[in-house]
């Protein structure tokens, strides 16, 4: 009976990555935060086992052979876990969503939107009434059967294939051929079928060069090479393959992204000629409602839909009833901010913290209740604007009586919580604890708590006394018209540091990201230019599999491995670098081909992974690890952190400053070997800065960044700032897109971009020092700067 009564999800020896036996009680029915520095493990808690914790319960109740269906996490490393409900988890995955999915089928609107064409559409005289699927372009019904339902085609022609035609076949005027032996093999093959392959291209009949570029078939042809000294070359039967079919077939096919990349060269992507880019077949785009076809309604931003769906003229009970469910659906993708957004927007151009609010406005409309609610860091990517919409949002879910657990930095949404978690007091090693875990006012007596000291801060920016910098020089952007902006005019002063604000959509990571990148990139190498290096930094993943990890991306590894080739042991059994690289065969374990554990499938259990049973998780083999460098097996090596690893190597210079660089951005509590796979944008990004800064340039270098706050708690937010400001004062230029309003205002330039998202946005509504922006009128962005600054 107490389980049932229980007003508390009740967590008893959490043990999961670094939670150290954690026991914590959390409130039903009420908005909790889990707060801490990053790291420390509060996802660990919330998701790693309260939600896993969850769905490991409700996989209980499914029948065995539908759970094989089914992609499960697996149970997490907890004594026990009471009271808790269902849960849903709302994840900032970046890698899910295809390139066919888009904000209509994130949000479920399409199928309202295909229903209301099928059945309430105005149909042309005498065509036949079709149902809903035959409005998607992603089904067999409704594609275009030119474009498959994509819009857009891939084609080439001559003069993509042969860039200089003044060259002969044998001096490589196919230029999309591929290169190396293949390339050779495939212009042996045309001698052999008899057309002449010295003579210039421009020179050959029209009926050859069409034949050897575009032709489908693939005659087989006996080749004898010429004959080369000192090797022995026989007749051999070759394929041939025209330059068309090689590179569509390489452009389809190859799993090589280098490969893909330099097929796409010779490649034009246009508009679908038959469909004209709509996607549909003629018959579906024949339909329409309120005079404007699906394609049409489809392209227009959400609050314009909507306008649309309103104004409708009454069509019967069934238009009625379907538009009515459409605008309730829209209303909360609105509500947060995201009425900018068209249906037919692919799901891949959107931020992870834009998906994460349209999969949140869809559980609004769901209407359930006695859940939980698992967020990770709902806020990322949002304007302070916005964020106030999302916390009525977050009310909302909890008034319907549901239990909203939210993973979170941003320091209004802490403040709103009925309830806190503080997990800390650093992170990694030093972290894994739960330090406070009760009303927010509690916290301020936790004197260990990172996030205790930012939340009870005065709101005055400490970073405010330092002078703004002048600016040396600045690079100027002239009607740039891309996406929403609309010949948008901006400077980028140079010599200082620079924020892009702006509400959610308004078009700052388009004017940063691809305006500003493509103008100084283009003009790197012209004289006099002031910028010689541009490095832009991303929160893309430094690596997509459990191979790529820390070390290998920063090329502290290739550091380690001569290391330890150099040692006496290895030199005397004649072992190169590969030897201590456990990609390769060689040195690596071959049982789980350095991988450190085995898949152990258990049919209708989650599948497991088991340390290998041959190397215990190593990697290597017995006599590889046989070869110590200082006492310490490569194996030992890479599981140091950062931090040990520091000293360990404290007069290895190359390894030092690369590791200091690591641990003055905040990353010490990193492992060496650490997976690519394990790490937060955060802290991808933060790796990647942290490679840049060890490189030691003196070149004028242009920093570009986009919102590098993300994923942050304000502590670690200190440091990196710490170290950007330092590339400033080094002579060089940052620029970043941020929503963060304490680094805005320690900003030397602002630019802030509006006034609103989408086609509300897109120009630049105030130029300025932070100070001098905070008093612009009509800046949606001027009074969360002012209460910054402190004014």
């Amino acid at each position: 009976m107490h389980q049932s009564t229980d007003p508390y999800v009740r967590v008893r020896g959490a043990r999961e990555h670094n939670l150290r036996g954690v026991d914590v009680d959390i409130p039903r029915d009420a908005l909790t935060v889990f707060t801490g520095v990053s790291g420390s493990g509060k996802s660990s808690l919330a998701f790693g086992t309260l939600y896993a914790e969850a769905q490991r319960r409700y996989f209980e109740s499914v029948a065995p052979y539908a759970r094989r269906l089914i992609h499960q996490i697996g149970a997490p490393k907890v004594d026990s876990v009471t009271g808790l409900p269902p849960a849903v988890s709302l994840e900032q995955r970046r890698s899910t969503p295809g390139s066919r999915s888009s904000v209509g089928t994130v949000t479920l609107l399409s199928n309202s939107l295909r229903m209301l064409y099928s059945r309430a559409g105005a149909y042309p005289p005498g065509a036949e009434r079709l149902d809903s699927d035959s409005f998607s372009p992603n089904t067999a019904a409704g594609a275009c059967p030119s474009c498959h339902g994509i819009g857009r085609i891939h084609r080439t022609d001559e003069q993509l294939l042969v860039p200089d035609p003044d060259l002969s076949i044998r001096q490589g005027a196919i230029g999309a051929w591929p290169g190396a032996w293949q390339g050779k093999n495939l212009r042996d093959i045309l001698e052999a079928l008899g057309h002449d392959v010295d003579a210039p291209w421009r020179e050959l009949p029209a009926r050859d060069r069409e034949w050897i570029l575009f032709t489908e078939e693939q005659p087989v042809v006996t080749v004898h090479p010429v004959r080369e000294a000192e090797r022995i070359q026989r007749p051999y039967q070759g394929t041939y393959m025209s330059a068309h079919r090689y590179v569509m077939r390489t452009f389809a096919d190859s799993k090589s992204a280098s490969l893909r990349a330099r097929a796409e060269k010779f490649l034009t992507d246009s508009p679908c000629p038959v469909c004209e880019g709509r996607r549909l077949r003629p018959e579906a785009l024949a339909v329409t409602f309120a005079g404007r076809t699906i394609a049409e309604l489809a392209a227009v931003p959400l609050t314009e839909l909507d306008g649309v769906l309103a104004s409708a003229p009454p069509g019967g009970e069934a238009a009625r009833v379907l538009a009515e469910d459409l605008r309730a659906r829209i209303a909360p993708v609105t509500e947060l901010g995201l009425g900018y957004l068209s249906l037919d927007r692919t799901a891949p151009s959107l931020s992870a913290g834009e998906l994460q609010r349209l999969r949140l406005a869809t559980q609004l409309k769901s209407g359930l209740f006695g859940v939980v609610y698992v967020l990770d860091e709902p806020s990322a990517g949002l304007h302070p604007a916005d964020t106030e919409a999302l916390l009525t949002v977050l009310d909302r879910l909890k008034a319907a009586g549901n239990t909203v657990f939210v993973v979170e930095h941003d320091l209004d949404v802490v403040r709103h919580a009925d309830w806190l978690v503080d997990v800390g007091p650093l992170a990694g090693e030093h972290g894994g604890r739960v330090l406070h875990s009760g009303p927010p006012a509690g916290l301020a007596d936790v004197a260990e708590s990172a996030t205790a000291r930012h939340l009870f801060a005065s709101l005055e920016s400490p970073e405010r006394p330092r002078p703004v910098r002048e600016a040396r020089g600045a690079v100027r952007l002239s009607g740039v018209d891309r996406h929403n902006l609309r010949g948008v005019t901006a400077e980028f002063p140079l010599g200082v540091f620079t924020a892009v604000t702006g509400v959610s959509g308004s078009g700052k990571s388009t004017l940063v990201g691809q305006a500003l990148a493509g103008e100084v990139a283009g003009r790197l190498a012209e004289p006099g230019f002031p910028v010689r290096r541009l490095v832009e930094v991303d929160q893309k993943p430094i690596g997509r599999t459990p191979r790529s990890n820390l070390a290998t991306y920063t090329g502290l590894f290739d550091v380690v491995r001569r290391l330890f080739t150099a040692s006496d042991e290895a030199r005397a059994r004649g072992w190169k670098a590969g030897r201590f690289s456990f990609n390769v065969p060689g040195g690596r374990c071959e049982t789980c081909q350095g991988e450190g554990f085995v898949s152990v499938e258990l049919l209708f259990l989650p599948s497991t992974y088991a340390p290998c049973p041959q190397c215990g998780g190593a990697r290597y083999n017995a006599e590889t690890l046989q070869v110590r460098y200082e006492g310490l097996a490569i194996a030992e090596v890479l599981s140091l952190t950062v931090e040990a690893a520091a000293v360990f190597f404290a007069q290895v210079p190359a390894a030092a400053r690369s590791l200091r660089a690591l641990e003055d951005i905040g990353l010490g509590y990193l492992r060496l070997g650490q997976p690519a796979t394990e790490l937060s944008g955060g802290e991808a990004q933060r790796i990647k800065l942290a490679t840049e800064l060890q490189r030691l340039r003196r070149d004028h270098t242009l920093y570009l960044l986009d919102e590098p706050t993300t994923g942050l708690h304000p502590a670690d937010v200190r440091v990196l700032l710490r170290q950007l400001h330092g590339l400033v004062e080094a002579g060089h230029s940052v620029v970043v897109v941020e929503h963060d309003m304490d680094v805005v205002a320690g900003a030397d330039w602002v630019i802030d971009l509006g006034p609103g998202g989408g086609a509300e946005g897109g120009r630049v509504v105030a130029s300025g020092t932070p100070s001098e922006v905070a008093r612009t009128p009509g800046s949606r962005t001027a009074g969360y700067l002012a209460r910054a600054l402190g004014v």
